[in-house]
């Protein structure tokens, strides 16, 4: 979310060029958010946080520092606790010009829980299984008192905010007599007070609702040292330690304001872009959850029943003409947040912003930054819009564009108007791209390298040469370019079908990688040989260079100017595993895209997709005797199907720059597990763009 303080490079909407128009010019592009306001606001799954416990003692002896993720004789009990939090706030905004100054108070329920489980070696005893004590904690309620700074453009504002927070937390301790008497139980309430600091944006979306996506990074200190029981048994005694807590939230907010905003309007015509410069911005936040399914066992990257999760990305779209038919441009982008059972459970995963996100806190990464060679040949000319990564301007229609740098492969290939951008239509990963193309990348899906293309009316070629990461599923990318790399080749063909006078486009890609990858059945045949006690031992030691190859098939076709349809098959060889994108060998997809002009809500959308997935044999027989993929790994695989999901979605136009989408999965075999699932996912979008 920081990223979007960067939006105050943008200035104030530009008027008409009219010398007539000057008046209308100097009027103020911004909402005046001067005022009482108040609000609702919560989230499921995008709050996290991290309780540390310890040192501890037993009457005068100091045991262990149980310390989370850093234990003596402690286990952890599994990642960052999450949590749905919701709550209220009010504040008080003034307003000078542009910027914005305030205070707010909220209130918010949560429902943290954190614990750490201690051998009992760290109190002296011979080891034992279960572990001889649990400590856990939770809090059930925050609080904040802050000062919002912001900046506002057209019906927007953006603003960082800073102040004071607590929350309360309740310790609960329970002590197995390892002597063969009685267990003991403590519990202790305890309450915190720190700092909070953070940023937001907000977007009006009626003269007295705004929506906004507001993140919060909140250190609450340490408690005081505390007794918590005593310790049963010969060696045991008064236990005393302490706490301290710290978290991240990320919320969704509903706004009221009671004054009346007066919004600016949404221009028609704008005027033209400086042909020199692009500057652009968006802001995702996708809100997940899934309800209870069939789960008879769990594997350590088996989808979870019962939970939700949220991502969140803002991303700076940044583009420099350096000289005629010379641009470069630079992405940087903020991700937070992860994806439901931590992005793992599902080849075709639900959502497509997922692969990006994967820390508790808003992660900075550089992921574009490439520069664009665009060699005329003559002919006809096109206009060239301004948007992301694009400066306005004119080029020949048939020309070769070369590009070199950083850069998504999505950018290039296997595009598809009805179902490609997981920010705005479809979001599983099986109907936004060709799922059998395992496409190099890092772990967010970027890569290094360089693509040409060759443009004409009729047809487009292009092929790329790029990075593979070091490992599967690494974000380190490979500096062997030329042991170990990928390349792609597609050809793009434009036609207008005859009887419904509508375009279309129709693509081929061929694929191939080489990467430091394990082949299926080796790994197999020498787990079941006896010569590793685990397979994904097996995967670790014999890893070399491999080659993984396919190809795919993409159609996009208008059918009316509201209606299109779009269909896709990909397959690869499925003899090793794959590097960068999912565990899948074979994919089917399509679906149907329909603007809402009929209902009088022609920037609306409603599209409807369907997908299968599978993978060969020698895959099946990996995940059978407990092997891991990049998403999935059940721990066995005892009744193979094909994974097969249907989606549905309604993305809800507010306003020109906002848009907030009605999402709902239905996943059969997830993981290709017949003994899993159905899962049902719903999920809420917004996103946010300039």
């Amino acid at each position: 979310m920081a990223s979007a303080s960067l939006v105050a490079l943008l200035g104030l909407h530009a008027g008409s060029a009219a010398a007539a128009d000057l008046a209308e010019r100097a009027r103020p592009r911004f909402i005046d958010w001067s005022g009482f306001y108040a609000g609702l606001q919560g989230s499921a799954g995008a709050s996290f946080g991290n309780y540390d416990f310890g040192p501890t003692t037993i009457g005068p002896r100091r045991v262990q520092s149980v310390s989370t993720g850093d234990a003596t004789g402690s286990r952890d009990l599994g990642g960052d606790a999450t949590t749905v939090v919701g709550g209220a706030f009010a504040g008080w905004t003034w307003q000078s010009g542009a910027f914005v100054y305030g205070i707010e108070a909220d209130l918010a329920g949560a429902n943290l829980k954190r614990g750490v489980r201690s051998d009992a070696t760290g109190f002296g005893y011979e080891a034992i299984d279960p572990p001889f004590a649990l400590i856990r904690e939770k809090t059930d309620v925050f609080g904040s008192a802050r000062a919002r700074f912001g900046y506002a453009f057209g019906n927007n504002l953006i603003y960082a905010t800073l102040g004071l927070t607590g929350a309360n937390g309740r310790v609960l301790a329970t002590y197995p007599d390892l002597a063969g008497g009685p267990a003991a139980s403590a519990a202790r309430n305890v309450s915190y007070l720190g700092y909070t600091l953070g940023a937001g944006v907000q977007f009006a979306v009626d003269p007295h609702l705004s929506l906004g996506i507001d993140y919060r990074y909140s250190d609450l200190g340490e408690s005081r040292r505390f007794g918590l029981g005593a310790l049963p048994g010969p060696d045991g005694g008064p236990v005393t330690t302490r706490t301290s807590f710290v978290s991240n939230q990320m919320m969704a907010r509903l706004i009221w304001h009671p004054q009346a905003l007066t919004l600016v309007p949404e221009e028609e015509d704008e005027v033209p872009k400086d042909t020199r410069f692009s500057l652009h911005g968006q802001t995702t936040f996708v809100n997940q959850g899934v309800t209870g399914f069939r789960s008879p066992y769990r594997g350590p990257q088996s989808l979870v029943p019962d939970q939700a999760q949220a991502t969140t990305t803002a991303t700076l779209f940044l583009g420099l003409k350096l000289f005629e038919g010379t641009e470069l441009y630079y992405n940087p982008e903020f991700s937070q947040g992860f994806g439901l059972s931590r992005t793992l459970g599902v080849a075709g995963f639900v959502n497509g912003e997922a692969q990006k996100a994967g820390a508790p806190f808003p992660k900075l990464r550089s992921n574009r930054y490439f520069i664009r060679q665009t060699f005329g040949l003559g002919g006809e000319t096109e206009e060239v819009p301004d948007g992301p990564n694009s400066i306005a301007g004119t080029r020949d229609v048939e020309r070769i564009t070369v590009i070199a740098g950083k850069f998504a492969l999505g950018d290039f290939f296997d595009g598809n108007v009805y179902a490609h951008d997981p920010r705005v239509d479809f979001m599983n990963w099986g109907l936004w791209a060709s799922a059998a193309w395992d496409f190099p990348a890092n772990l967010p899906g970027f890569t290094q390298g360089l693509m040409v293309e060759y443009n004409r009316a009729e047809f487009a070629v292009r092929a790329a040469y790029t990075q593979v990461p070091k490992e599967p599923s690494s974000d380190v990318l490979d500096p062997r370019v030329f042991e170990r790399a990928g390349a792609v080749i597609e050809f793009e063909g434009r036609h207008t079908l005859p009887v419904l006078d509508q375009p279309g486009k129709l693509r081929l890609g061929l694929f191939t990688n080489v990467g430091n990858t394990a082949n299926f059945r080796q790994v197999v045949a020498l787990t079941q040989a006896g010569a590793f006690a685990d397979i994904n031992t097996a995967v670790l030691a014999t890893r070399e260079p491999r080659r993984k190859s396919g190809l795919y098939l993409n159609l996009e076709q208008a059918l009316t100017a509201d209606l299109g349809l779009f269909a896709r098959a990909s397959v690869n060889d499925g003899r090793n595993e794959s590097l960068s994108f999912t565990d899948v060998d074979g994919s089917v997809s399509g679906g149907l895209s329909l603007k809402g002009t009929a209902w009088g809500r022609p920037q609306d959308t409603i599209g409807f997709g369907a997908s299968a997935n599978r993978i060969s044999p020698s895959h099946r027989a990996y995940f059978a005797n407990g092997g891991l993929g990049l998403l999935i790994g059940d721990g066995r695989l005892d009744n193979y199907a094909p994974e097969r999901a249907v989606e549905v979605y309604y993305a809800l136009n507010l306003t020109k720059a906002v848009t907030m989408t009605f999402d709902y999965q239905h996943v059969e075999n997830p993981a290709y597990n017949r003994d899993r699932g159905p899962a049902d996912f719903i999920g809420t979008r917004l996103h946010t763009d300039f």
